[in-house]
């Protein structure tokens, strides 16, 4: 993916403050701490999303203008035990309220550990993409962090434990050695450009 141009376009707590939907978008989900900002940072090829030591840091839903013609969207991360139930809760509605009416998306990319099983929450965000509509990409980040025999058991368990189709696409991908990253850019680029 060549990137020539990438800003933050906006930060939204809550729909008024979305940006115009006259461009496509892709989110991206997952955890916190599963190297969601990494990953968006490695395909925009520059450090746009913010990266931390202490997972919970997005708070907000960000929006990444790449090149005038789409957007990557940060979802917040979930997950994270230390952050009050409070806080968490409101960003599931964040998302939701995001995923439920948002015309110009075109896929929810969600990241997975493909070091564990993918958690309660995993799954449920999964589930919500698919109940409105977009099912499909799934990235098992830190896959430098396996074996290859591990790497391919550990991705009929994801494959398995997310109710994945055939069609669904499984991909691993190292931000760390910058592995997997073609094909996930491949998949994106067949989605703006249909």
């Amino acid at each position: 993916m060549i990137v020539k141009s990438a800003e933050l376009a906006a930060v939204a707590a809550r729909k008024a403050q979305y940006p115009s939907t006259d461009i496509k978008e892709l989110a991206f989900a997952g955890r916190s701490n599963v190297g969601k900002s990494s990953l968006i940072n490695l395909l925009l090829n520059r450090k746009i999303a913010r990266t931390s030591g202490s997972p919970g840091k997005t708070r907000t839903i960000n929006f990444y203008q790449i090149n005038g013609s789409f957007r990557i969207v940060d979802l917040p991360g979930y997950g994270y035990a230390k952050v009050s139930r409070s806080i968490s809760s409101t960003w599931g509605e964040m998302i939701e309220e995001y995923l439920k009416d948002r015309p110009n998306l075109i896929k929810v990319v969600q990241l997975v550990d493909i070091r564990h099983a993918p958690t309660e929450q995993d799954k449920t965000m999964y589930e919500w993409s698919r109940h409105y509509g977009y099912d499909g990409i799934v990235v098992a980040t830190k896959a430098d962090k396996l074996s290859r025999n591990e790497m391919t058991k550990n991705l009929a368990m994801i494959r398995r434990e997310l109710a994945l189709t055939e069609e669904d696409l499984l991909i691993p991908v190292s931000a760390l050695k910058k592995t997997g990253t073609k094909e996930l850019e491949a998949e994106l680029l067949r989605l703006l450009e249909g």
